[in-house]
């Protein structure tokens, strides 16, 4: 990508940096220190430590396979993905590739067991987004789980960056290219890292120059890897960037054209630039012919040189290539995600405008069972089940579950439905409220999921929590189609009267009376879990959910009619508040099924113990387990817990949440262990993809006894 001047500033002080005596100012120390990445020397990736997701920086240790050697590299086991990709290739039609370019990556996102900072940067428009690249100036930048764990949940691809610049790029594309054998091998390593991780291929940016001699071996690279990819990996992209030209100049076209179409002939698109004129659309989709939709056109968020201007003005701007290209002639559409910091109904406006040029592209549930608690994988507490686990700030992008598809009204709407953070969650950091005030005949509808599941025969049970004010009701609606295209309806609720009251102002094709269900959690913050069941046929398709909101009827019912609602005040608007906490949709019968404890194999490796200030001790180890029955499917997500055990066998052991696991593993790190406790238990528990989670007696389980020698 062209070089941006905070780019140049960056490289500035760096160069600095090494300039500055060892005398220097305590404050150029302290921002050299600051600016400091964790795996700068003299970083050893094979000691045990907190795990941390990083780049290769070189060509050989990308040739060494050293990232993917156990004994090379502890945090190898913690950065695979856990949630797998589609493996399907790209719909035939317009698309959304986002870049993420985050002050030089690898910030928030780099701990793949989460962090504590509760404002960390997340995406959650998924439905948007077709393709997630995650981008840094590193040599191979390699997506940190998160990311690719989120959004292959959602469907959406992620591929990680290979980039070359600058003078000291071009030395080491001349050393990738110097044989043909060479250009196969790094393309084979490039693959084999993807394969690895659990990611769907790359963005090629090669931005040096060349001598002409060299563009063949080049070719043969993106040839050579675009094949590997995709018989390593179904559904893999490999995108080429449009920066080198078949001619070995550095020049940026713009648009595909003769200069870097033999390498788009090679991959599977062409990220082109985002400094392109009026009419390169249209000049790129003529190039491409039946490979238009391969084309993404590049637009700089943040409005470097970028034509519309970039920031607010991107929705404009989609608008506008839907007018350049004519409706025939759609292209793909990327968005480069530069350093920009916005509110969270900021945010959700302006992807809002990206929604109404580019409409809903991603759709979900898909599949059964459907749960989400539209965690977006970070806040400023935790719970699980109606469970409040721990009151500390955190991040990770892991946890997140579906995400809604929350449009932002304005400020000036009279009811809101957004994420919730301050409010006590079910699951997860935060909760779904709608809050504001409703006329007492009025019923408010907000779409949550736009649905493509297509139905069987059988019985569907539908679990939603809820959390209401007064005289607040809610429910839930699913949007059916049938195959010959006719619609229908189902309401369920608790409070089925209130809604049947008020048919002549929003009628469903069927209300379903929800009942409650028990809440384990006797502190479950008010949270009330309701159930239902519904006949299924394969005759329809749930097109949508979404959740339903009026007042309880307080008034008489007047006997002429069933919709009548003899009020004085029918009128008025009253202050209305509910929280929606989960929904859960599944196959009557068919909950997770936990193995239990004695079929799991649990182990504790690198146990290490230091002295703390006070009679404490501080210990780290790795945590692993294991099903010792082969072929059964393990869990993408696990609650890990410690218990401490005292002398005093009368006295409760305390529990304490340390964290979530999405692969099976987890370090604990400097765990401070008082000098009574007795024994440590370390428990893991199960998270099925309905949700539910294994009850804490059944769990698996690590014993460890406290050194109480010197240590």
């Amino acid at each position: 990508m062209p070089f941006s001047p905070r780019r140049r500033l960056r490289r500035l002080l760096r160069l600095l940096r090494a300039m500055l005596p060892s005398t220097a100012a305590p404050e150029a120390e302290a921002a050299a220190a600051e600016d400091r990445r964790p795996w700068e020397p003299p970083f050893d990736a094979s000691a045990p430590a907190p795990p941390i997701s990083y780049p290769i920086t070189d060509l050989a240790a990308l040739a060494s396979r050293s990232y993917l050697s156990t004994a090379a590299n502890f945090h190898l086991p913690f950065n695979r993905a856990s949630v797998p990709g589609t493996g399907e290739p790209l719909p035939p039609r317009r698309r959304v590739l986002v870049c993420h370019d985050m002050q030089g990556g690898y910030r928030d996102d780099a701990r793949p067991q989460g962090g504590d900072n509760p404002d960390a940067y997340a995406l959650w428009h998924w439905h948007l987004i077709d393709v997630f690249v995650y981008f840094s100036h590193y040599l191979v930048t390699l997506p940190p789980p998160c990311w690719i764990n989120a959004a292959h949940l959602h469907g959406t691809k992620v591929l990680g960056t290979f980039i070359m610049e600058w003078d000291q790029g071009a030395e080491i594309c001349k050393e990738m290219l110097a044989t043909k054998t060479t250009a196969q091998m790094y393309a084979e390593r490039l693959s084999e890292l993807a394969a690895e991780l659990g990611f769907d291929g790359w963005l090629i940016n090669i931005e040096v120059k060349l001598d002409v001699q060299y563009i063949e071996n080049l070719k043969e690279f993106v040839n050579h890897l675009t094949k590997k990819i995709h018989a390593d990996v179904p559904g893999s992209l490999v995108i080429w960037y449009d920066a080198i030209t078949v001619n070995g100049e550095l020049d940026w076209q713009n648009k595909l054209n003769k200069y870097n179409k033999p390498f788009f002939d090679l991959c599977d698109g062409l990220f082109a630039n985002y400094t392109w004129k009026k009419n390169d659309p249209q000049d790129s989709a003529q190039v491409a012919g039946n490979r238009k939709y391969d084309v993404y056109m590049g637009i700089d968020v943040f409005g470097r040189n970028t034509f519309g201007g970039g920031q607010w003005n991107v929705s404009l701007m989609l608008c506008s290539l839907f007018s350049l290209e004519g409706p025939s002639l759609p292209i793909g559409v990327l968005l480069y995600r530069s350093t920009i910091f916005m509110a969270e109904t900021v945010l959700s406006s302006w992807w809002g405008l990206v929604e109404n040029s580019w409409g809903v592209l991603r759709s979900y549930p898909k599949n059964l069972p459907f749960y989400s608690d539209f965690n977006q994988g970070h806040g400023y507490q935790v719970s699980i089940e109606g469970l409040q686990v721990s009151n500390d700030s955190w991040n990770n992008i892991s946890c997140q579950s579906f995400q809604p598809m929350l449009k932002y009204v304005g400020d000036k709407a009279q009811l809101q439905a957004f994420t919730d953070f301050k409010s006590g969650p079910y699951s997860g950091g935060n909760c779904l409220t709608i809050k504001g005030s409703l006329q007492q005949n009025i019923i408010f509808s907000q779409q949550l999921f736009d649905g493509a599941l297509s139905m069987e025969v059988g019985t569907i049970d539908i679990f939603f929590s809820v959390r209401v004010d007064g005289n607040s009701a809610v429910g839930v609606s699913l949007d059916l189609s049938s195959r010959n295209k006719e619609s229908t309806s189902i309401l369920i609720a608790e409070d089925i009267a209130t809604f049947t009251r008020k048919k002549l102002n929003h009628k469903y094709g069927s209300y379903v009376k929800a009942d409650k269900v028990e809440l384990h959690a006797s502190d479950n913050q008010d949270w009330v879990l309701h159930r239902a069941t519904i006949q299924s046929s394969h005759e329809y398709i749930l097109t949508g959910i979404n959740i339903v909101c009026t007042l309880k009827i307080t008034g008489e019912i007047g006997p002429e009619s069933e919709d009548g609602i003899r009020e004085a005040n029918v009128d008025r608007s009253s202050p209305y508040h509910a929280s929606l906490g989960s929904i859960r949709i599944q196959k009557t019968g068919e909950d997770t099924q936990f193995p239990p404890a004695e079929l799991w194999v649990t182990e504790g490796e690198y146990v290490s113990w230091s002295k703390s200030p006070n009679a404490s001790k501080h210990m780290s180890l790795k945590i692993s387990w294991k099903l010792n029955t082969p072929g059964q499917t393990l869990f993408k997500k696990y609650n890990i817990y410690v218990e401490m055990l005292r002398a005093d066998l009368s006295a409760k052991p305390s529990r304490s949440y340390l964290g979530v696991a999405n692969v099976e593993a987890f370090y604990v790190s400097n765990l401070e262990v008082p000098s009574e406790v007795t024994g440590l238990k370390f428990i893991i528990q199960a998270s099925g993809p309905d949700g539910r989670c294994q009850e804490l007696e059944d769990c698996p389980r690590l014993f460890l006894v406290p050194v109480h020698s010197e240590v």
